[in-house]
């Protein structure tokens, strides 16, 4: 590499302006930087991601763009092919994914209601993963979800079986060329394959020149038939909302159910088997499970009329595997738990039965009066 002195010519001094122009963006891209590190720095530690969590969600999102890219690209380059249009059919196919990347530049996967499931999602997987196997009082009877399955009532067994897909679905990906499910709500399926589906039109349209009108076409096509293909009844939380409906146990049936459910590391269907007792969403009963506070969750064990010792082993279970609740501090106030009536409770947590929508601008609003505060 020289270091003399030279004459510039137009190729230096285009050299010399595209560095000023880099410099430019580096000098914003730094602030933005440091603005992010001094959010970073004020945030409370239990606000903070651990770094499991961060990695799941890394993993999930990654898995969820990749599946759904992969589907439209396949089907819209099939249709290109038919329609004239192999070459750009042929690039479809070729080039790396890269969609996610430019989700995320463009800030669209910061959606609340997206991220708020796959939070809800990832943390759910994680706590249960961390749950503690209690061995059966009885040796030879067969776990939770077995044991239903083989059940008599065949609705209960259906829906038994049907979560047992489920459950293998979330955690074990496809094989490759396999279709693969987003296994999110309807409306954020939608939502993201009309994304992924942009960020490919965006990507290819230099490509595809004056076949731009029929790359539209097939991306738009392939877009409504990953929608259409779309069931979110078979998703995880659909199912066991089903097995919760299908028990529908009794009071003095729920508590041994909710304890045995946890034992059984079934953490999807503790939290229905809750949400269907209080008719709450299965996000909301989630929300209140997965909360390393535990207030609420105490609160509606106690609305559900829930004794002392299935309260403690229900506390124990999830202060075992999650290190963020303190168990001293749960041993020490389950008395004022217990104390706490039935009708007490379930007016305390009235305000969680209210639409989510209402609740939502409620939430809003009350953000709102803190920063005029």
């Amino acid at each position: 590499m020289s270091i003399e002195r030279r004459d510039m010519d137009d190729g230096t001094r285009r050299g010399a302006n595209a560095l000023l122009a880099r410099a430019a963006v580096a000098d914003v891209r730094a602030d933005a930087r440091l603005r992010v590190a001094i959010d970073d720095f004020f945030l409370v530690e239990t606000a903070r991601l651990d770094d499991r969590t961060r990695v799941a969600m890394a993993a999930v999102l990654g898995d969820l763009a990749l599946g759904i890219e992969a589907a439209l690209r396949r089907y819209a380059a099939r249709l290109l092919a038919a329609r004239d249009a192999a070459a750009l059919a042929a690039t479809l196919n070729a080039e790396a994914p890269a969609t996610l990347e430019r989700l995320v530049g463009a800030g669209l996967v910061r959606d609340p209601d997206l991220m708020r499931e796959l939070f809800g999602r990832v943390r759910q997987d994680l706590l249960a993963d961390a749950l503690p196997s209690d061995a059966p009082d009885d040796p030879d009877r067969a776990s939770l979800l077995p044991r239903l399955a083989q059940q008599g009532d065949s609705v209960v067994a259906a829906s038994a079986i049907a979560l047992l897909s489920a459950e293998s679905r979330r955690r074990v990906p496809p094989a490759p060329g396999q279709p693969s499910s987003s296994d999110l709500p309807a409306e954020l399926h939608h939502r993201l394959v009309w994304w992924i589906a942009a960020a490919l039109r965006e990507r290819f349209a230099d490509s595809a020149g004056e076949a731009l009108s029929l790359l539209d076409r097939a991306l738009a096509e392939a877009a409504l038939r990953s929608i259409a293909a779309h069931d979110e009844g078979d998703r995880l939380e659909a199912t066991a909302l089903r097995l919760a409906a299908a028990l529908d146990p009794q009071a003095n049936e729920l508590p041994g159910l909710l304890v045995e459910s946890l034992a059984d590391r079934r953490l999807s269907l503790f939290v229905a088997l809750l949400a269907h007792a209080l008719g709450l969403d299965y996000g909301d009963a989630r929300e209140i499970v997965l909360d390393p506070g535990g207030e609420r969750l105490w609160l509606l064990l106690r609305a559900l009329e829930l004794d002392r010792e299935s309260i403690a082993r229900i506390g124990l279970a999830l202060s075992e595997a999650d290190p963020r609740r303190d168990i001293d501090r749960f041993a020490e106030g389950l008395d004022a738990i217990v104390a706490v009536t039935p009708d007490t409770a379930r007016h305390a947590l009235a305000p969680l039965l209210l639409h989510r929508d209402y609740r939502a601008a409620l939430v809003a609003l009350a953000r709102q009066q803190d920063r005029v505060r």
